[in-house]
């Protein structure tokens, strides 16, 4: 059976000046991180078809990536996949102090640090921006990796707003600010003025829709995705059906289609 070890001498040899791989040595960080997104979204859709057999493959294309990178790295005198694993091993240790850092003859509930997870990340980020130059105010919206989807980047902006008391207490105001969002967003469509400002009453829809996500704890992005499913799975009924209507009927092609999706809606119900 391979082991870690084995996959790192496979990446070095690819990565061989006069022996390696043309397309593994052409490559840098730029040019794999989309396909380090690629093999992540991967992984999430194995996960949801509950494919776990598949799940094992993507897993070690996802963990070849993080290799690819240590490899990178190193062939310029920087980091190692050992450092890595000893980065996360002390983050993990560091922000459970509860299991970690308690007194042998305590149990976890008498020795609970009063410190949440949000809270020591909080504190990590912080002591990251202490020191820096220039100096800079420090932000509990600092390290927001913009470059995720834009419901997860909505989703970890209201979290950290949160996190400091800029939150409902209830839904209700969450569900009212909706409504107003989809009202003003009703009467910019009306007005047709501007498609620009259509575009940020749509943007504020959606991002009052991910904070709805989160008071019901939520995965907007996690829901969104299902939602894209559920529609193709029907669709493709609807196709299917739509494809076996006479030619004199494919003349009222749409109230056709909508007659098989609120079909096709019902059968799945049942």
């Amino acid at each position: 059976m391979q082991n870690l070890d084995s996959l790192l001498e496979i990446m070095a040899l690819l990565r061989h000046p006069t022996k390696g791989c043309p397309w593994d040595l052409a490559q840098t960080y730029e040019t794999i991180a989309p396909h380090t997104v690629e093999e992540a979204y991967e992984v999430a859709n194995a996960i949801e078809q509950r494919d776990f057999e598949n799940l094992k493959d993507e897993l070690g294309d996802l963990l070849f990536q993080i290799i690819f990178y240590c490899q990178l790295s190193n062939e310029n005198n920087g980091f190692e996949f050992a450092d890595v694993v000893d980065a996360i091993c002390n983050k993990m240790i560091r922000r459970h102090p509860n299991i970690f850092h308690k007194n042998d003859f305590q149990d976890a509930e008498e020795t609970r640090n009063d410190l949440s997870w949000e809270e020591i990340k909080a504190q990590e980020r912080k002591d990251k921006y202490r020191n820096s130059t220039p100096a800079r105010e420090i932000s509990v919206l600092d390290d927001i990796v913009w470059s995720l989807p834009s419901l997860s980047v909505a989703l970890k902006l209201q979290r950290r707003a949160s996190g400091i008391g800029f939150d409902w207490a209830e839904i209700s105001p969450v569900l009212k600010k909706i409504s107003e969002e989809l009202c003003e967003l009703e009467a910019e469509i009306n007005s047709n003025v501007s498609e620009e400002k259509i575009e940020e009453e749509m943007g504020d829809l959606l991002f009052a829709c991910s904070n709805l996500a989160r008071h019901l704890n939520l995965n907007p992005e996690m829901a969104l995705r299902k939602a894209n499913k559920k529609f193709e799975r029907r669709f493709r009924k609807v196709e299917k059906l739509t494809n076996n209507l006479r030619d004199e009927a494919k003349s009222n092609i749409l109230d056709e289609m909508q007659t098989y999706w609120e079909q096709v809606k019902l059968e799945e119900k049942d």
